[in-house]
């Protein structure tokens, strides 16, 4: 099973160790995986600058990964 996903993992982190999750991402609106400066934003600091709540968001992710692995 994947390690559980905290919303203080930057989300370089979080894409190199669950490149699975990007379209969950993606689908809440976080286009820019890729680019260098959300590579060294944590999960909470995606989430607020999009308008999202940190903490569902990671319950989402961590749903995800123990409903697939």
């Amino acid at each position: 099973m994947a390690a559980k996903v905290t919303k203080d993992m930057t989300i370089g982190e979080l894409i190199r160790t669950n490149p699975e999750v990007a379209p969950i991402l993606m689908e809440v609106g976080m286009h820019c995986l890729g680019c260098p400066a959300s590579q060294a934003e944590t999960l909470a600091e995606a989430a607020m600058v999009h308008g999202l709540d940190a903490d569902l968001l990671e319950e989402k992710i961590n749903a995800f990964l123990a409903a697939n692995n």
